[in-house]
């Protein structure tokens, strides 16, 4: 039976909502899509996604471009709204709740459920307030003392305070760009997200900032649940512990193949064109 639950602003985003959950059939479902399809007009892009993603672990979409990942990953937090022309149909649950229903409100959703992009994106402010900014934009109602604990808190979550601590009033903008990402993990992890998104986090960066990001992300899951996209196969069979492999239909519709334990998915997948595909036969 469902849990009947609206998705409320809490008065301090650094405490977690009182709600209760309605649980998987293990107890650990952190997310879970259901014949989710994604149109961009009248095409669809993804069709008929179900698939599950475990609380406190680290899931990776792969799959060729074009084939619905970031588009799968946006429909988890209802990013894809700000696309004038794409609308969703099926169930995203989060808490027993289908985001998708009329009465939530999607920017609620979104303090839930953090995005971090591609490029790294901080706000032309300095590096507390890269931090301080978006907390008080998602409620934050504590005095300045807790504002400093909560900024030492969150670059020390996304491994950031010991290079950044004497220069907080520097812009953020001043950072390498592996700097940048993690400020803006950091600043997603303000407003205590349930989930964190990231968007192929990596891509712009150069193999040591790449490093820092992963190790970061198996941080990060001891109190949050990562969905990650991915074109890079040895970064996905390193972090993730479970992998979504998606591929395209003939009418060039985005789909799910094969979901599996990273394990699984890397050394003994089911499908053929799974096998090509991380073996770089064809992608």
């Amino acid at each position: 039976m469902k849990v009947s639950i609206k998705l409320e602003t809490p008065k301090n985003p650094t405490q977690p909502m009182n709600i209760t959950p309605e649980k998987s059939e293990n107890g650990r479902c952190a997310i879970e899509a259901k014949n989710l399809s994604v149109y961009y007009s009248d095409f669809r892009a993804v069709k008929d996604v179900n698939l599950s993603v475990e609380v406190q672990k680290i899931t990776a979409m792969i799959g060729p471009s074009g084939c619905g990942k970031s588009t799968v990953l946006r429909a988890f937090n209802r990013m894809n709204d700000l696309i004038p022309s794409a609308h969703a149909e099926g169930d995203v649950l989060f808490h027993g709740q289908n985001i998708y229903a009329p009465d939530v409100d999607p920017i609620q959703v979104r303090r839930r459920i953090g995005m971090v992009f591609q490029k790294p994106n901080p706000f032309p402010k300095s590096i507390y307030e890269n931090i301080a900014w978006g907390a008080r934009v998602n409620g934050f109602k504590g005095n300045k003392a807790d504002m400093d604990a909560l900024v030492e808190e969150s670059l020390i979550s996304a491994a950031l305070w010991d290079e950044v601590k004497d220069k907080l009033q520097q812009s953020g903008l001043s950072l390498s760009g592996g700097q940048q990402q993690r400020l803006c993990i950091a600043r997603a992890i303000a407003v205590k997200p349930d989930i964190v998104l990231m968007d192929e986090p990596c891509s712009a960066l150069d193999p040591i900032s790449t490093l820092k990001i992963e190790e970061l992300m198996r941080e990060l899951i001891k109190e949050y649940t990562i969905i990650i996209v991915t074109h890079n196969m040895q970064q996905a069979a390193r972090v993730s512990d479970y992998t979504a492999f998606f591929t395209l239909d003939e009418r060039r519709a985005g789909y799910l193949m094969e979901f599996g334990t990273a394990t699984n998915i890397f050394t003994n997948p089911r499908e053929k064109v799974t096998e090509d595909y991380i073996t770089g036969r064809f992608g």
